[in-house]
């Protein structure tokens, strides 16, 4: 009888490469292993050969759930029973999720009214203890330190470097399926843990001899959300891109060395030009992310639209969550649910289908 491999989950497939205790249990959803996507479309606006790296596939609709199935395990190893983070959404529902896996107790702090129902409903579900704050990310992040640092919590967002041991495991995972690394990478950028890991993964693979280069990382913000193109935080971030509405990124300077390193980037976008690239990719592509996720998108769009050029490279654009993050935005911006109604009869339908 043959046996075929099944995915364990992103622990157990890298324990080896992670800088986690050694008898750390792995606290696991099945996470990782997420498509890498060809994308003919961009394929042929660019010349080049465009991958999409989809982490909306994650058990709960994101990327976050890499970092978070090490930092939850590791903090099972050592004996936490609650945990804590700060977030806009999609931190709080996967740190929920891996909780309730685990044991602990997942308490959330969300900024009031700056966070989507769906993501709001995912960290109910799951069991959080959802605190709403009068204010933003960046005072909730400064609370939920101040509460790991004098109460017996784990804090999990990414200024845990555990959390960047998980998030790291995607770009293993796109040379693995690549054969090498691509010539760019291109994301979203809010907290910024997210292109520190993918930098740190990169090279690792780099000095292992997994691959042959590092890839050239150029990360994207929204125009009313970006301290890191400014060069100074933003004190009242705002955009529809809820996932990066974020003033005082955690990780500024591990992404500030990796985009140095790399002869990267920043750029900011327009709300228009990311919820149009989120729009672009569902209809070419089938791919359908929340509207931060489509950053990336947009902004090799953007780059092509300025005269930069991705002739004959390969590049890779990670989308960060599940278009279903946030379903609200989507209705808003596409118009809502159509509301033409036929007869049940076929040929009413073929015509207002317009096939005959």
């Amino acid at each position: 009888m043959s046996t075929t491999h099944q995915w364990r989950g992103l622990i157990e497939e890298y324990r080896e490469l992670l800088d986690i205790p050694a008898a750390t249990p792995a606290i696991t959803l099945g996470e990782g292993g997420t498509p890498l996507v060809h994308s003919e479309w961009l394929s042929g606006v660019t010349g080049g050969d465009v991958w999409i790296k989809v982490e909306g596939a994650n058990p709960t609709g994101s990327f976050k759930d890499r970092g978070m199935t090490a930092a939850i395990s590791v903090a099972v190893h050592e004996g936490a029973k609650a945990c804590v983070c700060a977030s806009t959404g999609n931190t709080s529902a996967s740190m929920a999720a891996y909780a309730a896996k685990a044991g602990l107790t997942p308490i959330v702090l969300v900024p009031d009214g700056k966070i989507s129902a769906s993501k709001m409903a995912q960290a109910l579900v799951h069991g959080a203890q959802v605190l709403r704050v009068r204010g933003n990310f960046d005072d909730c992040l400064k609370m939920s330190r101040g509460l790991a640092e004098h109460y017996p919590v784990a804090l999990v967002n990414s200024v845990n470097p555990v959390r960047l041991e998980g998030q790291k495991t995607a770009s293993f995972e796109v040379v693995d399926r690549l054969g090498d690394a691509p010539d760019f990478h291109l994301m979203p950028i809010g907290n910024a843990g997210n292109m520190s890991a993918y930098w740190l993964g990169y090279t690792q693979y780099l000095a292992a001899g997994k691959a042959t280069r590092t890839p050239v990382m150029r990360a994207f913000q929204a125009e009313g959300a970006a301290p890191l193109v400014l060069g100074r935080p933003v004190e009242h971030p705002e955009t529809r891109a809820t996932a990066i509405r974020i003033g005082n990124p955690a990780s500024w300077k591990l992404a500030e060395a990796a985009k140095a390193a790399s002869g990267g980037r920043f750029k900011a976008l327009s709300d228009d030009q990311i919820l149009a690239a989120q729009a672009e990719l569902a209809r070419r592509d089938g791919i359908f992310v929340e509207p931060a996720s489509a950053a990336g998108v947009a902004g090799l769009l953007a780059d092509v639209a300025a005269g930069d050029s991705y002739a004959g490279k390969v590049t890779v654009i990670t989308v960060t969550g599940h278009g279903l993050k946030d379903t609200v935005t989507a209705l808003e911006y596409f118009g809502e649910v159509p509301d033409v109604v036929v007869d049940a009869d076929i040929d009413a339908a073929a015509a207002a289908a317009g096939l005959i």
